[in-house]
């Protein structure tokens, strides 16, 4: 139930903006709007103001403006509040305004998240310099070592561990060039990442120092009493370097009653802490809540949040136009692709965190929408308006014959995207695919 509301939530209000846009830029314009819904189908609910009947529908999957005299094959009086009658520069402000209003809702809404601050992994802004590579991944067949720093994925610069990671989840299966330093001997080597959870996400199986961080005490705990602190980073025990939260929490909960010696990490200090973890059961616990990686804290500025807020709607931009090259050129699986289904599941994830995270996957959700609806493919806003602009370019009108042929074959490819996500969404769920041999 968690899922289907926040879906509707996220999916109702960027159809809404989205629409809106549309709508606003119309009247704005001085073009009559005859339908502001939501949903397209059977009418659920209908109010009428004006000449404008605004409603809700039975199928929650998009929406639509109907503005008089938009069609050729309209009922026209040729009155200066059709459509049709105003300029192609009038036009395309009504066509452009609803895609470019999710953009400005993305930037937005994730100002106003990043306005409240929060808590980030460390490592995404530290150089990739590998800490970690898993036994038998692709990285280790490929030859890279612990102490790589990587320079280069695809002859792209890698500055950070976020750059790396953008670089590399939208290429699996695909063959791609990685450039190293290794005691400043600067080698590249051919790695393919592999296919990791239900979105096929690329991984070649190699980690940044990930050191945990207590993120609570319990009061009078072993941790406690010993001056283990909130916000403590622990880098090492009995001596050795811990880099993972798996190897430390093995290490506590196998030295019940038995004294450890931590190396904690303070305010830029180490510092060495003994503790004995009581014994519990079968395991030795210290009473701490640990984070798997050490945290920053960001508490910008408004303004400092709408500049980070471009950062991160630029960076996420440069991953879609990525993943819709690597479709074009199959560097990309398509079965990366979401539908409703997949966007739900996330959704109710997000909503299940807090809202931060739910607002995050709007913002991302709404720079998608706005951008796949910029492309220039017939029936969405961008193959609008790329036939208004071979009309401006050429100085003439194409005929209603040849618009409906070239609206028919973007209907086609539309469709099979939808059936192409539809197929992917059903395939994430496993009683369906236990249904198919051939899977």
């Amino acid at each position: 139930m968690t899922s289907v509301l926040a879906f509707l939530f996220v999916l109702g209000v960027l159809v809404f903006v989205h629409e809106l846009g549309h709508y606003l830029m119309a009247r704005r314009i001085g073009v009559r709007v005859l339908t502001f819904s939501l949903g397209f189908g059977p009418k659920l609910i209908n109010y009428r103001r004006g000449e404008t009947d605004y409603c809700v529908s039975a199928i929650p999957l998009g929406g639509y403006v109907k503005m008089a005299g938009e069609n050729p094959d309209d009922q026209r009086s040729g009155s200066d509040d059709e459509f049709l009658s105003k300029p192609k520069w009038q036009r395309f402000q009504v066509m452009i305004m609803g895609p470019a209003m999710n953009i400005i809702l993305a930037i937005v809404v994730m100002t106003f998240v990043l306005y409240q601050g929060a808590e980030v992994p460390a490592y995404e802004q530290h150089a990739p310099v590998i800490a970690t590579v898993s036994s038998d991944s692709p990285a280790e067949r490929a030859g890279i070592e612990v102490g790589d720093r990587i320079l280069e994925v695809s002859e792209r610069p890698v500055e950070t561990w976020e750059d790396f990671f953008i670089s590399v989840m939208p290429r699996a299966g695909q063959e791609i060039p990685v450039t190293v330093t290794r005691d400043s001997e600067r080698l590249t080597v051919n790695v393919t990442p592999e296919a990791k959870s239900q979105f096929e996400m690329g991984d070649i199986g190699v980690l940044p120092e990930m050191n945990s961080q207590v993120r609570r005490v319990s009061p009078g705990a072993p941790a406690d009493l010993s001056g283990i602190a909130p916000g403590d980073v622990i880098v090492g025990v009995n001596g050795e370097t811990i880099t993972q939260e798996r190897p430390l929490i093995q290490t506590i909960n196998q030295s019940a009653d038995i004294e450890i010696t931590l190396m904690i990490r303070r305010e830029g200090r180490e510092i060495e802490i003994s503790v004995t973890p009581e014994k519990r059961g079968d395991i030795g616990l210290i009473g701490v809540e640990l984070s798997p990686y050490e945290l920053r804290t960001i508490q910008p500025g408004f303004l400092q949040s709408f500049v980070m807020s471009l950062e991160r709607n630029r960076d996420w931009s440069g991953l879609i136009f990525q993943t819709l090259g690597g479709l074009l050129t199959r560097e990309t699986s398509p079965k990366q692709l979401m539908g409703p289904v997949a966007i739900a599941q996330l959704s109710g994830g997000a909503a299940e965190v807090g809202w931060v995270a739910l607002f995050t996957l709007m913002a991302m959700i709404s720079l998608n929408l706005g951008i796949l609806n910029l492309l220039p493919i017939p029936v969405l806003d961008g193959g609008h308006i790329f036939i208004m602009a071979l009309e401006g370019i050429t100085r003439r009108d194409f005929s209603v014959r040849l618009k409906e042929k070239v609206m028919l074959v973007g209907f086609v490819l539309l469709m099979t995207l939808m059936l192409t996500v539809i197929y992917n969404d059903l395939m994430r769920i496993q009683w369906i695919e236990q249904l198919l041999p051939w899977r």
